[in-house]
């Protein structure tokens, strides 16, 4: 039995080691943020709203946690700053990039906190994999499934499973 808030996250890496950046930050996560539930494969996606970028590794966990959801916030920054993340700009490449898509069925729109994810619908690395884990999961505030969004999403990326 879960225990806990259930949320969604998205990991991305596209510096150094991006396998092992990714299993660094779900340590992490499961150390000091919550139960990690489900995880998706890792995929493979070139980088989203800059050209020229390394292309990117990308997972989807499926998270029980007691954290709120600024609790949760400042634990995946606290992660992020750990394993050397340097805020550079809008979709700069980054070692370790953690955003929060979904917790509970919860709408927050707060400086610094948006949830659900406001792109979530627009960008195919977020949707192939937390397809894979919750096909049926329903968006608050567009009333349609993740595969739903999937079928309607504007995103030519190609997202490639490379590891399951």
């Amino acid at each position: 039995m879960v225990k806990g808030n259930i949320t969604y996250l998205l990991l991305g890496s596209n510096i150094g080691d991006r396998g092992e950046n990714l299993r660094i930050a779900r340590n992490r996560l499961a150390l000091d943020c919550g139960d990690i539930i489900l995880q998706s494969g890792v995929y493979l996606s070139k980088s989203w709203g800059i050209d020229g970028q390394p292309d990117y590794y990308n997972q989807v966990l499926q998270v029980s946690t007691t954290c709120s959801p600024e609790q949760l916030l400042d634990c995946i920054l606290d992660i992020e700053s750990t394993m050397g993340r340097v805020r550079k700009g809008k979709w700069s490449s980054r070692m370790i990039d953690i955003d929060i898509l979904f917790y509970q069925q919860s709408v927050i729109d707060l400086p610094g906190l948006q949830i659900p994810h406001p792109r979530i619908a627009e960008r195919n690395f977020t949707l192939v994999p937390l397809m894979e884990i919750a096909p049926l999961l329903e968006h608050p505030t567009l009333g349609i499934t993740i595969e739903e969004l999937y079928l309607q999403s504007p995103d030519t990326l190609e997202v490639l499973m490379i590891e399951s």
